[in-house]
C-alpha cells in the first residue's frame, strides 16, 4: 500500500471503458466553458456558469496546487473516448496524513444520462485508493439531487446523517 505521506505530486491519467480522466490543464478552459455553460448545472450548488476567461483563471489556481502542503488537489477533465470531446470533470481534495479524500463531479447537460458520472466516480475512488492510499472518501450531495446521490452510491459511498451547508455527507469508510 502506498505511503500516504508521500503522495504523488503529479496527477495521473486514468482510463475506463469509455472515458479518459485527463489531468486538468489551463488549456481545457475554452472547451470546458462550453460543456459547463448550462445554468441548470448550478441548480443545487448555486452560482452561475463561468466564461472562458474566468474558468482559465480558476484552472490556473487549481493546477498550481493547494497552498496547504498537507493537502493535494487532484483535478481531471473527462474525455469521451469515442469522440475525444470533453464531457465534465472530477476532482478530489486529498489529505494524505488522514488517508481521506473529498470528491466531486460534474457532467455537462448534453452528456448526462449516459452513466458518465458513475463511471468516472468509480474510477476516481479506485485511483485514489491505489495512488494515494485513501481509505475514507467523502462527497456532499444536495438531498434533492437524486442523480448525484446515484453517482455517490455507484462509487461505493453511503449517505450519513450529517448535513453541511444543506448537503448530505456521503462516505466510503475503511472496513471495520
Amino acid at each position: 500500500m502506498p505511503d500516504p505521506r508521500h503522495a504523488p505530486t503529479r496527477v495521473p491519467a486514468c482510463r475506463t471503458e469509455r472515458l479518459v480522466l485527463v489531468p486538468l490543464r489551463v488549456e481545457h478552459a475554452a472547451e470546458m466553458a462550453e460543456v459547463l455553460s448550462d445554468p441548470a448545472l448550478h441548480a443545487f450548488t448555486g452560482g452561475a456558469p463561468l466564461d472562458t476567461d474566468a474558468l482559465r483563471s480558476r484552472y490556473e489556481r487549481l493546477t498550481a496546487g493547494s497552498p496547504d502542503p498537507a493537502v493535494v488537489w487532484c483535478n481531471w477533465v473527462l474525455e469521451w473516448c469515442a469522440t475525444g470531446r470533453l464531457a465534465g470533470t472530477v476532482q478530489a481534495t486529498v489529505t494524505p496524513d488522514t488517508r481521506t479524500a473529498e470528491i466531486a463531479w460534474v457532467v455537462g447537460t448534453g452528456w448526462q444520462g449516459r452513466g458518465i458520472a458513475k463511471e468516472a466516480a468509480r474510477a476516481l475512488v479506485e485511483l485514489l485508493r491505489e495512488q494515494y492510499g485513501v481509505t475514507v472518501v467523502v462527497a456532499h450531495v444536495h438531498p434533492d439531487h437524486h442523480a448525484s446521490a446515484a453517482v455517490a452510491a455507484a462509487a461505493g459511498l453511503a449517505p450519513t446523517g450529517h448535513l453541511h451547508d444543506g448537503e448530505r455527507r456521503w462516505q466510503l469508510s475503511p472496513p471495520s
